[in-house]
């Protein structure tokens, strides 16, 4: 029995000392990988800090955005600064006012053999403006959703509706093609005596070309900053 005990001592202190040096080892072997993918991580996330700084660079040199215009013709104009639309605002009459709704590009359609576009554009870019008119103290308003093209607008509806955004009356009207041609002319006589003309759509068109300028940039610094927090 006593001689089993000796045997049995050394035994045991060895299984110590081993779990002791292992110990130590687990530690190490932890804290370096630990180690290993915060460098990783760090690493990674310069790279992203890198290109968008090589971006933005690139951008305010080669082609900076203008600062926006608040103002065209008798439009005053609501940049709206990181959103995908704008607003513009105007008195007409004595008791008329008008306001604008455009969106930035949101479509496009290939250019047609022989048509004024400039060749070098392979597609035309298409915005939508929702055009409402207000009388007085009323609640009606009458509201054309149009297409502003690079040099020309279209009406594609015509509606009678509340204030409050929601159609007064379930009939909404023929679609606008539908209508008399002579009637169709008068309605674009009725936009363009209120400063919705083709005039306003090519100015739209470049308008929102330095918005998409301006837009990206500030992205592309939000995503810096926030990437750049610790």
């Amino acid at each position: 029995m006593a001689m089993a005990r000796r045997l049995v001592r050394p035994v045991r202190g060895i299984a110590e000392m081993v779990l002791l040096q292992q110990q130590p080892q687990l530690v190490i072997f932890n804290f370096s990988r630990n180690y290993i993918s915060e460098m990783r991580r760090e690493a990674f996330e310069e790279n992203i800090l890198r290109l968008l700084r090589y971006e933005i660079r690139y951008e305010l040199e080669h082609s900076p955005p203008s600062q926006p215009i608040t103002k065209f013709d008798s439009f005053i104009i609501d940049e709206r600064p990181g959103e995908q639309w704008i607003k513009l605002n105007k008195k007409f009459g004595e008791n008329e006012e008008i306001k604008v709704e455009v969106t930035m590009f949101d479509a496009s359609i290939p250019v047609q053999k022989g048509s004024d576009v400039s060749a070098a554009d392979d597609v035309q870019l298409h915005i939508t403006m929702i055009v409402n008119v207000l009388k007085g103290e009323g609640n009606e308003v009458l509201e054309f959703v149009c297409s502003a093209w690079p040099n020309s607008v279209e009406i594609r509806k015509v509606y009678m509706r509340g204030q409050n955004g929601i159609v007064d009356q379930s009939y909404v009207g023929p679609p606008f093609k539908e209508l008399d041609d002579e009637l169709q002319n008068s309605l674009y006589d009725f936009l363009e005596t209120r400063g919705i003309s083709d005039e306003l759509c090519a100015f739209l068109h470049q308008y929102m070309k330095n918005k998409d300028k301006l837009e990206f940039v500030r992205w592309m610094e939000r995503a810096k900053s926030f990437i750049e927090k610790k």
